[in-house]
Order: structure tokens, then sequence, then C-alpha cells
């Protein structure tokens, strides 16, 4: 069990951490060098002992943002409390960066739209129309997009490669969203949880979550609890839609972590509910319609897609958008 847990984070402190946050680096080193602090970590449930998780917690209860010596002691200090935090906690990524790359498949849909996010955690990708987006293409040129009322306080800012379709800001007239474990943007410990999973080191992104749950608590969505696989509560929830509006369901980087055997369930009541918009590592299901994934898809990047139809290269977080990689047709 140690042995696990301290490949787990000799793995993250190499791989994930440098670039991001030399904090977390300092920290995954700690629990590789001192066994007892492993050994802390092993009495956690594997599904809830993350690097990214773990730190966030011991952050919340108050450990030293320091390198990893003083961080160590302080987990030895407050085991219990660790572990009994970690458990029930589970990383719930809200980024709002993500709508940059969920606008240019909303931009394919005409409106008004109504938005179902699986998912949902404060539904802070609900909000795509009342969000600025700022897109660098590959030769300078800025591509600038605004709500109808005006610039925002959320402004996404994303690299754009290829050819540059017709983009546009939607309409949406309702939101709704599940999730196992609904956040509210409005509570204060629930803000204090989501921007606490900010890495340390990852400059703009807390500030730039923390306007967004502004948005979100301002005009509250309806977010559901409950597991999207289960049959039924997907049509339930999109029953509540207007029914003049075009239901959009999204799934942006949430099937990794529902069990590979109820990911086509999820996909499949998505589909039948409306359109279906997601963002998912090429290999992570079948539910692609048309060409699959090119056979040398762009490292690091997520697959955008529109009713199962591949459309774009994109950072899992939305920093970046590379229009239809390997000639995958653009829907009409």
């Amino acid at each position: 069990m140690i042995e696990a847990v301290v490949a787990r984070y000799a793995r993250f402190a190499a791989d994930e951490a440098p670039g991001r946050s030399a904090l977390y680096a300092s920290w995954a080193m700690t629990v590789c060098e001192r066994p007892a602090v492993a050994e802390v970590l092993a009495r956690i449930p594997d599904t809830h002992r993350q690097p990214p998780l773990v730190f966030a917690v011991t952050r919340l209860l108050g450990a030293p943002e320091e390198p990893g010596e003083a961080w160590g002691e302080w987990v030895l200090a407050h085991a219990d409390p660790v572990v009994a935090e970690s458990a029930r906690r589970s990383i719930q990524t809200n980024e709002p960066l993500r709508c940059a790359a969920l606008l240019p498949a909303l931009s394919l849909i005409d409106g008004p739209v109504a938005l179902l996010e699986v998912g949902a955690s404060a539904g802070l990708c609900l909000y795509p129309d009342r969000y600025s987006y700022r897109y660098t293409t590959d030769d300078g040129t800025e591509i600038r997009l605004d709500p109808a009322d005006g610039p925002s306080g959320v402004v996404l800012d994303a690299r754009w490669s290829g050819p540059v379709p017709a983009l546009r800001i939607p309409e949406v007239v309702w939101r709704g969203g599940i999730d196992l474990e609904p956040l509210d943007a409005g509570r204060t410990d629930d803000r204090a949880w989501l921007t606490g999973l900010v890495w340390p080191g990852e400059t703009g992104r807390g500030e730039r979550i923390e306007r967004a749950l502004d948005i979100a608590a301002a005009d509250p969505p309806i977010l559901v609890r409950g597991d999207a696989s289960t049959p039924g509560i997907l049509a339930d929830l999109a029953a509540r839609a207007p029914q003049d509006a075009t239901l959009v369901v999204t799934t942006p980087g949430v099937l990794a972590h529902v069990p590979r055997a109820r990911r086509a369930a999820v996909i499949d009541q998505a589909r039948q509910a409306g359109r279906w918009i997601t963002l998912d590592a090429p290999a992570l299901h079948d539910g692609w319609a048309g060409p699959g994934p090119a056979e040398r898809w762009p490292a690091g990047r997520f697959a955008l897609a529109l009713d199962g139809r591949i459309i774009a290269a994109v950072d899992p977080l939305g920093a970046s958008v590379e229009w239809h990689p390997g000639g995958a047709p653009i829907p009409g």
C-alpha cells in the first residue's frame, strides 16, 4: 500500500507538477522521502488519494504553504483530520475557461439554448453567454467576443490554431446540471473548496473562478444531486427545460470520472435528450460518430465533439483550440 502511494506521488512530482506548481512538487517529494507521511496518506481510500485533492485538503485545514519539510511535519501532527477530510472530498474542477473550448461547438447550434451539464460542480461552465472571449490566432490576430450587454468581468483567453469558423456567443435561456456533490456558488465553504483546488502558482486562475462564482451566485442554475448514469435522471432534468429551446447536454471532462462500464449509458442519455457536446481524451470511450480521433492525435489534447463528431483538439481546461485536426469533418 505504501509503495503504491509513493509511486503515485513520485509520478506527480516528475510528470504533473513541473511547470504548474513548485510547491506541490515539493510536497509530493516529501511523501516519497518520508515513509511516515506516506503511511498517513495510505489510510485515505485510494479513490480520494490523488495528490491535488490531498494537497487542497491540507491547505483548507491550515497547512503552511511552505516547502515539503514543514508541510510533512504538519501532516503528521494532523493525520486524523487529513484522512477524514480527504475521504469525504472529491476533485471538482470547475474551470470556466473550458467555455472557450465549448464555444466553437455551441456556435454551430441554433438558439435559444437550454444548457444541461453533467458533472456541473457549482455550474461555472453553464454561463458561456456571460463571459468574454479573447482568442489569439497563430498569426497574432485577436478574436474578441463579448456578451450582449458588454464586456464581462470574466475574460477567457485562449490560443486558436487553424481556420476560424463563425463564432458567436449563445443565447442561453435555461441552465441545469447534475453532480454527485453539487456545490453552491453562493456558499462560503463551497467557494473556499473550489478556489482551494487551484494549484499554488497558477496565476490568475483563482481570480477567474471567484468572478465566475459571483456570476453563478447572482443567477443560480438548477443543480440536481445524483449519478448521471442512473436511468431517467438526465431525462427528468431535461424535461424541466423550456420546450421552445434547443436542449444541449455537455460533458466537459467528466466522463473520465465515470466508471468505463457506465460511460455509454451517460452518452446514450445525453444523445436522447438533445444535442451533445463533449471534451474527452480520444481513447476514453467509443461514442464518436463518423471518423474517430486521428491516429496521431495532438499530445495532451482532448477531443471536442458535437453529437459525437470531432471538430477540434482542445486543451483539457480550455486554453487552446486546434480546429478540426486530421481533416475531421465539421458538422453542417
